[in-house]
């Protein structure tokens, strides 16, 4: 058995968890934060067969791709002034696949 736990953007969460859910899969979810700018993350812990990892991490790549985003820029000096925009990655996800000796869904 293993635990897949995945932390992903809130941008991306409703999508991912449509996406297991449809191909049988459950999670649990976690709220988080962390990142750059400090953003919201959603931290999914999905418990699975060994054989079934790759399939979650396929699910997980193709809903949770790297993107390119705008951002304004806020400056220090006048924080009410915005700045020239930046361009960020956003979206992606960090995955850990942790070994599990024992699972019950009670």
């Amino acid at each position: 058995m293993k635990l897949v736990i995945t932390v992903v953007e809130d941008n991306d969460v409703a999508f991912l968890m449509e996406a297991l859910i449809d191909k049988g899969y459950q999670a649990t979810r976690l709220a988080s934060t962390g990142g750059f700018l400090l953003q919201g993350n959603t931290t999914l812990l999905i418990g699975v067969q060994d054989g079934q990892v790759d399939p979650v991490i396929d699910i997980i790549k193709s809903t949770c791709a790297p993107r390119k985003k705008i951002i304004p820029q806020m400056t220090p000096e006048l924080p009410t002034a915005i700045g020239v925009p930046v361009e960020i990655e956003a979206g992606g996800a960090v995955v850990f696949v942790v070994e599990v000796d024992q699972f019950w869904r009670l």
